[in-house]
C-alpha cells in the first residue's frame, strides 16, 4: 500500500504471516497503483460499483458514512469523480492487524503503518508513547502522546511529506491559514485516521465538529505556525 509498516511486541510468526496475507489481499483489491486491481477497474469504469465485491461495497459504504458524519470533510471520491478508498483502507489494514494479534493472545503490541499507530498496552508493561514530528522539520520531534485504553490509536495527516494531497472544502482555503498537520488520538484507528484527514481538509469548523462529537484528542498546526491542542496534548507539551 505504498508505505512502511512495523510491528513491535512479542508477536508470533504465525500472526505476522496472517497479517501479511491480509494486507496483501487489501493491496490486490484496493490499490489504484495496480492496473489489475478491483479499484482500478472501478476507476476506469470497467466495473460498476453495484457489481463490485462485498468488501469493496462495504468499504465504500463506511467511507460514505464518514463523509456524512464529517459534513463532507472526508470523502471517498476525488475531485475528478474517481472512487479512492485509500483514506479508509489504510486504517482498516491496521485494524485487521490488531485483530489478528489479539486473536493470538498477545497483550502488549504496537502496529505502526506509515506513521499511524494502533497499540495494546499490558498494565504490567511500559506504556507505548508515540512521537509526532515537527511539520517544518521532519528530523525533529514536535510532541508526543501516551497511548492508552481510551486512546489506543494515533493518526497524523499532513502536507510535509506528500504535498497538499488532501482536498480542502468550504471556505477554509489558503487565505485563512489552513492546517498543515493534524494528529488525532482516538478510540480506534479508523476514527483517528478519518478525523485527522477530515480536520486537515475542513479546517477549524471540522475540528470543532469532531471534538464535540467524538472522544478524541487533537493537535493541529496551521501554516502560520499556530497550534490548536486539546487537553491531553496540552498536558504532554
Amino acid at each position: 500500500m505504498g508505505t512502511v509498516a512495523s510491528i513491535a511486541g512479542p508477536v508470533p510468526e504465525a500472526a505476522l504471516d496472517e497479517i501479511r496475507a491480509a494486507w496483501g489481499q487489501l493491496e490486490e483489491r484496493f490499490s489504484l497503483y495496480r492496473d489489475d486491481s478491483e479499484a482500478s477497474r472501478l476507476a476506469r469504469h470497467e466495473l460498476p460499483l453495484t457489481r463490485a465485491s462485498a468488501e469493496m461495497r462495504d468499504a465504500y459504504a463506511l467511507a460514505q458514512t464518514w463523509r456524512a458524519d464529517t459534513e463532507g470533510a472526508f470523502s471517498p471520491q476525488r475531485p475528478d469523480g474517481v472512487i479512492d478508498l485509500a483514506g479508509i483502507v489504510k486504517s482498516l489494514a491496521i485494524a485487521a492487524a490488531g485483530q489478528i494479534i489479539d486473536a493470538h493472545g498477545v497483550s502488549h503490541w504496537c502496529v505502526n503503518f506509515g506513521g499511524d499507530l494502533l497499540a495494546r498496552t499490558d498494565e504490567t508493561a511500559r506504556p507505548w508513547v508515540a512521537g509526532i514530528v515537527d511539520p517544518d522539520d521532519r528530523s525533529r520531534l514536535f510532541t508526543q502522546f501516551r497511548l492508552s485504553a481510551a486512546h489506543p490509536a494515533l493518526a497524523t495527516s499532513g502536507i510535509a511529506e506528500r504535498g497538499d494531497h488532501v482536498w480542502r472544502i468550504g471556505t477554509w482555503d489558503a487565505d485563512e491559514d489552513p492546517f498543515v498537520q493534524v494528529s488525532v488520538a482516538g478510540p480506534d484507528i479508523v476514527t483517528a485516521d478519518v478525523l485527522a484527514t477530515a480536520i486537515l481538509s475542513g479546517g477549524r469548523p471540522t475540528l470543532e465538529l469532531a471534538t464535540r462529537r467524538w472522544p478524541i484528542e487533537v493537535i493541529a498546526v496551521s501554516r502560520s505556525g499556530q497550534v490548536y491542542a486539546t487537553a491531553a496534548f496540552r498536558a504532554a507539551a
